[in-house]
């Protein structure tokens, strides 16, 4: 794990509430550094704040606390996409749409994490190169929304957005805005990680262990028999292995890292740190962060804050995005053209991507961009079902995944990695899969705070159906 040794105190989340601290209401508002220019801008999707006051003290007391993660764990992140922009390592990335503080526990954690390194297994073994894991969490509190509020039964309130801004419930006092959650936020970031670093160190993320678990699914689930040939193979390698001498302890931990949209400016700001090595400004809340599909005007406060840190970064793309924004996102977030600084999330929509990703790959390779290609298929594929859940098909996720390696197999190009949103549980959010899931089965266990995720099983199905990809 590449969280450092030493974390911040932290508490059980279920005990977080009990512990939080009342800010110190005569701490001054950080000053303006480097790094908060973006406050000269517009910024979108940021919350109205009802009490400036306690988001100044708030803040304060963030950028006086222990960093979440370091400047080299960052910089060693990007050289491992460097080698993704290069063709020789693939990128994993997934985990909740939504992380919730009730949801920051222990099994909740552990299950998550377990199905990002059986996923791992299986398409390190397909694509013969390294597979760069980063989950989705540890700071994926705050959502953008498509409209302000919420209205039921004539009632109209702000909307949801995240635990880190207000609750979910559909009440006046859990929807207004409380900048106390930043702390709180924080704090299960900081669980996270202890809880992860933990279980990534130790025999929890045995690749021997991993793959014992995903022939556990093979044998199961009738999605998995499917892969019975894959996963003997696989098996067969590790005997080999073995009988080779190799290292178990090569085996027995793995690097992984933490990654968020960076949304909440005022949290990113107050924990943004000066290395001392090289006098740069990093965010140090995660590893890997990246700007959305909504936040991304060139002109805006998150393009700004973002090209003044040195984390590597991502930018969502949707269907509307032109080679030649593609491009001065490149000449303003990465001048330097440095490989694993950059990272482009494609979200097109099954639909869409065999349309406009040709244009967009072509052009930026024209120009000689360093940028790693990543494919995010699940939110171009939402929609509302007849019950009035917001769901996904299986189908749709994978078509997607299909026509980004269609797009760069004919152009000669690198198809980078995947981003996913999931969730260690066998959830009932998104549609099909081999296990046949139908809009009446959405309410039995429709658990999402936000979008809809992928359940063990789908993912797990989705990582064998990329390995075919991957081998084809």
């Amino acid at each position: 794990m590449t969280v450092p040794a030493e974390r911040p105190p932290t508490v059980p989340p279920t005990e977080a509430k009990a512990v939080m601290r009342e800010p110190d209401m005569t701490t001054a508002p950080v000053p303006r550094t480097a790094h908060s220019t973006w406050r000269d801008l517009t910024a979108a999707q940021q919350p109205r704040w009802p009490d400036p006051a306690l988001l100044a003290a708030v803040t304060a007391e963030l950028a006086r606390a222990p960093e979440l993660v370091s400047a080299e764990e960052s910089d060693r992140l990007t050289a491992r996409l460097a080698d993704v922009t290069h063709g020789r390592a693939f990128v994993l990335m997934g985990g909740d749409c939504a992380e919730t503080f009730t949801g920051t526990t222990t099994d909740s954690v552990r299950r998550k994490l377990r199905t990002l390194l059986q996923m791992a297994v299986i398409l390190t073994y397909a694509a013969q190169v390294p597979v760069v894991k980063v989950g989705r969490m540890a700071g994926q509190y705050a959502k953008p929304r498509s409209r302000p509020t919420e209205t039921r039964d004539d009632v109209t309130l702000p909307a949801y957005r995240g635990d880190a801004v207000n609750g979910l419930e559909f009440s006046p006092a859990s929807r207004t805005p409380d900048a106390r959650r930043l702390r709180r936020m924080y704090d299960s970031s900081a669980a996270t990680l202890n809880l992860v670093r933990a279980f990534a160190t130790g025999g929890s993320a045995d690749l021997r262990e991993a793959h014992a678990w995903n022939q556990g699914f093979v044998r199961d689930s009738p999605a998995g028999r499917r892969y019975e040939d894959l996963a003997g193979e696989i098996d067969r390698s590790l005997r080999f292995m073995k009988a080779c001498g190799v290292d178990p302890h090569a085996t027995r931990g793995v690097e992984f890292f933490a990654g968020h949209e960076g949304l909440l400016l005022d949290y990113e700001d107050a924990l943004t740190r000066t290395d001392p090595r090289t006098g740069l400004s990093y965010a140090t809340s995660g590893h890997f962060l990246w700007i959305g599909e909504r936040t991304r005007d060139l002109d805006g406060a998150h393009v700004d804050y973002f090209a003044r840190i040195r984390n590597p970064i991502g930018v969502k793309l949707g269907p509307s995005v032109t080679a030649d924004e593609a491009l001065a996102y490149a000449d303003r977030l990465n001048p330097g053209n440095s490989p694993g600084r950059l990272t482009f999330v494609t979200r097109m929509g099954a639909s869409r991507i065999r349309d406009v990703l040709p244009g967009l790959v072509e052009k930026v390779t024209a120009n000689g961009v360093a940028v790693t290609w990543v494919c995010d298929p699940m939110h171009g594929n939402t929609f509302e079902a007849t019950s009035g859940h917001k769901t996904r098909r299986f189908d749709d996720i994978l078509d997607e995944v299909s026509g980004f390696f269609e797009v760069h197999r004919a152009l000669g190009t690198h198809a980078g990695g995947v981003h996913v949103e999931l969730t260690g549980d066998d959830v009932t959010e998104c549609l099909g899969g081999a296990d046949g899931l139908l809009v009446q089965d959405l309410h039995r266990r429709y658990e999402t705070a936000c979008d809809p995720r992928l359940s063990h099983r789908q993912s797990l199905e989705l990582a064998f159906l990329l390995a075919q990809m991957l081998r084809d």
